[in-house]
């Protein structure tokens, strides 16, 4: 892939640029089997697309209200603007022009992180597979809130497919990028989000794999490893808005999920209306839920962040009667360590999806047997 931002050294995000993408990939490939071992069986790795595979974009605003800037936060507090990243999906590539004309016609002031000063921190685009939007303002307050409804009709005229808009409240200096409150603009709050097999939704706080490609490959794949293995019960842990619970539904089979978002639990329980009995959502801590529960399932899925899912729930894992696992990680460090913690679970299968090309990121799938 070729990047004028990197070339210019604006923006040297993607580390791996340089590699050629097979070469990336191999050596993805070679990383996780060090990790995982030669126990299971290898399927090829599954490649991305190089470019237009992001279907968000989190954009630091900057500049000035008449000049902004939509991109990443440089050296001395600037921001360095990517409107014109080649990662991202086609829909959010030509939303965010359109957004940046948006903070002069609203007079949105952008946050100057040296100063202190200013009202919007960040810009939050989502494109669904269907090419319709989400888009998110994170601002310090309410005071840019009125003008920003005022501007709303104009905002959707030149952006049709916006379905969901919001403003988040972060009044705090750090480096988390959003707060707790949440203001929705329009009448909707769901994005649809049609990945794999399931009409998944996607409310604004919501967690969303980067790219929908590989999240319904990942799904779709979940899916298949488990179709021949007898099970009656089954978790979804650290499940997001539920596209591995989803697509682990049955007739006959129970399915619950657990997230600690909120957001993230009642978008799961809207796409879960679609598919009937069977699968349903509840907020909480995924390790609590497991250590608290009266019964085990036949099967559980963990989806961690990259800290993995830790010694408490990797040992409950390990004590359990649960007959498989399937665990689908970001973080080949801490899967591994948590692998050698259920050594009675056997990986039996095992693949890497590049959710991130030209970084050193990806996602790796692990089937693993007792």
């Amino acid at each position: 892939m070729q990047c004028d931002y990197y070339d210019a050294g604006r923006c040297r995000s993607c580390t791996l640029i340089e590699t050629p993408y097979d070469a990336q990939l191999a050596a993805k490939h070679e990383r996780a089997r060090a990790a995982v071992g030669e126990g299971p069986a290898w399927d090829d790795p599954l490649a991305s697309a190089e470019s237009g595979f992001r279907n968000k974009a989190k954009m630091v605003a900057g500049g000035s209200v008449d000049e902004p800037r939509l991109g990443i936060l440089g050296a001395g507090g600037s921001v360095q603007d990517l409107r014109d990243c080649p990662l991202h999906e086609p829909a959010v590539a030509a939303a965010l022009p359109v957004l940046a004309e948006f903070m002069t016609a609203a007079r949105l002031v952008p946050y100057d992180v040296t100063s202190r000063r200013g009202e919007l921190k960040y810009v939050l685009v989502t494109a669904s597979p269907a090419g319709e939007l989400l888009v998110r303002f994170v601002l310090r307050s309410t005071e840019s809130v009125p003008r920003i409804r005022k501007h709303l009709p104009w905002l959707t005229d030149r952006l049709p497919h916006l379905a969901v808009a919001s403003v988040n409240l972060h009044p705090t200096h750090s480096a988390v990028l959003e707060g707790a409150e949440e203001i929705v603009l329009t009448e909707r709050a769901l994005l649809p989000m049609h990945v794999g097999d399931a009409e998944m939704y996607l409310r604004p706080q919501g967690f969303f794999q980067t790219s929908s490609q590989m999240a319904g490959a990942l799904y779709t794949l979940a899916a298949s490893w488990t179709a021949k293995l007898t099970y009656r019960t089954a978790w979804d842990l650290y499940c997001g808005v539920g596209g591995f619970a989803l697509h682990l539904a049955r007739p006959g089979v129970e399915v619950i999920g657990v997230e600690s978002s909120h957001e993230a639990v009642a978008a799961a329980t809207a796409s879960a209306a679609g598919v009937g009995t069977g699968v349903r959502f509840e907020a909480g801590d995924a390790t609590a839920f497991a250590l608290g529960a009266a019964q085990e399932p036949d099967l559980v899925v963990v989806n961690p962040p990259r800290r993995g899912i830790g010694a408490d729930l990797a040992g409950w894992l390990e004590g359990s009667g649960v007959r498989h696992v399937l665990y689908s990680s970001c973080n080949v460090d801490s899967l591994a360590r948590d692998l050698t913690a259920m050594a009675s679970l056997r990986p039996v299968r095992a693949r890497v999806l590049d959710m991130f090309p030209h970084t050193e990121h990806f996602e790796t799938l692990v089937l693993l047997e007792r």
